[in-house]
């Protein structure tokens, strides 16, 4: 018989992340908050822990807990920021990003996955994000400066309009490359140019959109 759920999210992120080279006790404790089983479909539910990216429908997949931790290790985030999330998905990237941020804002190309995500955060309790539909490799001009962009897609290469949402000294963490192949980039924005901190191989689905690869 499985373990409870609870018992398998502890294991996740002493096995996972902590056990690996995830270090920030924020980021850790987010992750232990926040359940992952809400937001994989129910009939993977039983995968919810699993160290794998998981099918969400339409195509995309929630991010291997890892890579997520990864994300928003990179962001360096005390608490008090307005973060923009790119590719909600299910919507579990924005709700880890809601316990280390005041304020997010996520968004997705794909209306039914955005809808579903805003259910998904309503039903975990999570009241600081609000979910946009539209090109996510062109950000939320409206509502920037942002402090923190995390985005969970690969672009093939650095979306200008994403670097210059960020506020100077803010920090934006983007998987690029191939379609098959990426390095996740940590950058920030500095009066002299976006400068390149951090970079390790990772593999995402492709960010469509006009700065991102062709559908």
């Amino acid at each position: 018989m499985p373990a409870p759920p609870e018992i398998r999210l502890r294991r996740m992120v002493d096995e996972q992340l902590r056990g690996r080279d995830i270090a920030d006790s924020r980021v850790l404790g987010a992750m232990e908050h926040v359940p992952r089983e809400a937001f994989v479909p129910a009939d993977l539910r039983r995968r919810a822990y699993d160290d794998a990216a998981l099918p969400i429908g339409s195509g995309q997949t929630i991010s291997q807990p890892y890579m997520v931790a990864r994300i928003l290790e990179g962001l360096g985030l005390d608490g008090d920021e307005r973060a923009l999330d790119v590719g909600t998905g299910s919507g579990y990237q924005a709700a880890v990003l809601a316990q280390l941020a005041r304020e997010v804002h996520s968004i997705e190309r794909i209306p039914e996955l955005a809808e579903q995500a805003r259910r998904n955060l309503e039903t975990a309790g999570i009241d600081n994000v609000e979910v946009h539909v539209g090109d996510g490799s062109r950000g939320l001009p409206e509502h920037a400066p942002f402090d923190a962009i995390a985005v969970a897609a690969a672009a093939p290469e650095v979306p200008n309009a994403l670097y210059d949402q960020l506020k100077v000294g803010g920090r934006l963490v983007v998987p690029v490359g191939k379609r098959h192949g990426q390095r996740l980039e940590v950058i920030v924005r500095s009066p002299e140019g976006p400068a390149v901190i951090r970079s390790v191989p990772c593999r995402f689905v492709p960010l469509l959109g006009e700065e991102g690869f062709e559908g």
